[in-house]
């Protein structure tokens, strides 16, 4: 498979980093009690955000679920009313009222995310109607997780976008488990049987191949704007917290030593470090671009926090 160029790879790792270090930030003060809304982290499952951000067109347009920090970031949305939302307050995306799981930013294409399992589902299919309508060379990014391909809002949404071959751009992000519930206790057959019933185009990604993830994106929005649309990937990933929280769970064992060891082997902000490295690229410069970025993510996260006190102490 073609390499992916340096300067690709640079903005791949600049992103994945980017959203880590949001995630981190949140994860290390969550219990300081300013941030009251439930939130559900994306530490581990920065591949796709960072992949998104390669392919970035403000006029596409995004959904997404309960787990949206790292497509809205990654869509390009604004760190410092990112924050602000979280802290509940009114210079937030949402001006306070919606916090985590409700997240928008309409001047960088990203409509909306919900708490409510395969909500936006409908939501973006309706979006790329009205594209296609308008008759405008963009699409939508629908993101999901696997839970909500056990909803029967995804089957029909799908089915009516293959209908009118609508420019949708389906993105299933299967971490495996709903909550506890491993996948193989809620799902009988392969997502790919079911979508292959709807003659719709298939794309697979696992072990964080993000090469191949690369190449299929391009290829997948070479088609959708060819009006050859919709597309599905599923792309295998995983959470390294808890579903909603801040904390580690692993003492509940619902996730087997070897799988957990698995996914920590396969990191992909070392991975993209690592594929820097052997490209040639200094090592104090990758330190000097998560400094760099850690500062901005700080910066950002310490403002929002201390207008939130102020907030308070009225």
């Amino acid at each position: 498979m073609t390499k992916i160029k340096p300067d690709t790879l640079i903005k791949l790792f600049k992103t994945a980093h980017y959203v880590r270090a949001v995630e981190q930030v949140i994860a290390d003060n969550y219990n300081n009690g300013l941030m009251r809304c439930p939130t559900h982290l994306s530490l581990g499952q920065e591949l796709i955000p960072a992949i998104i951000n390669v392919f970035k067109d403000n006029k596409d347009l995004a959904v997404s679920t309960h787990r949206a920090h790292g497509h809205y970031l990654g869509k390009g949305g604004s760190l410092d009313r990112f924050f602000d939302e979280l802290h509940g307050l009114p210079s937030g995306c949402s001006s306070g009222n919606g916090g985590s799981m409700h997240l928008i930013d309409m001047s960088v294409g990203f409509m909306g995310s919900t708490a409510i399992v395969g909500n936006t589902i409908p939501v973006g299919v309706g979006l790329s109607n009205s594209l296609k309508l308008d008759k405008v060379n963009n699409f939508v990014y629908i993101f999901l997780g696997d839970g909500a391909t056990e909803e029967g809002i995804f089957y029909e949404s799908l089915h009516y976008a293959k209908l009118n071959s609508l420019p949708c751009f389906f993105i299933i992000e299967n971490n495996e488990f709903s909550v506890y519930t491993h996948i193989k206790d809620r799902q009988f057959n392969k997502l790919r049987e079911r979508i292959d019933g709807f003659n719709v185009q298939y794309f697979f990604n696992d072990n964080n191949d993000y090469c191949k993830l690369y190449w299929d994106f391009r290829k997948a929005i070479e088609k959708i704007r060819l009006g050859e649309g919709p597309i599905v990937f599923e792309i295998m990933t995983h959470r390294y917290r808890e579903h909603c929280g801040p904390n580690f769970d692993d003492q509940l064992n619902y996730r087997s030593k070897n799988f957990i060891e698995k996914w920590n082997s396969i990191d992909i902000i070392e991975l993209l470090e690592e594929d820097l490295l052997n490209s040639n690229y200094e090592k104090d410069k990758i330190i000097n671009m998560k400094t760099n970025i850690n500062e901005i993510v700080n910066k950002s996260y310490f403002r929002s926090r201390e207008l939130r006190i102020k907030q308070n102490e009225k």
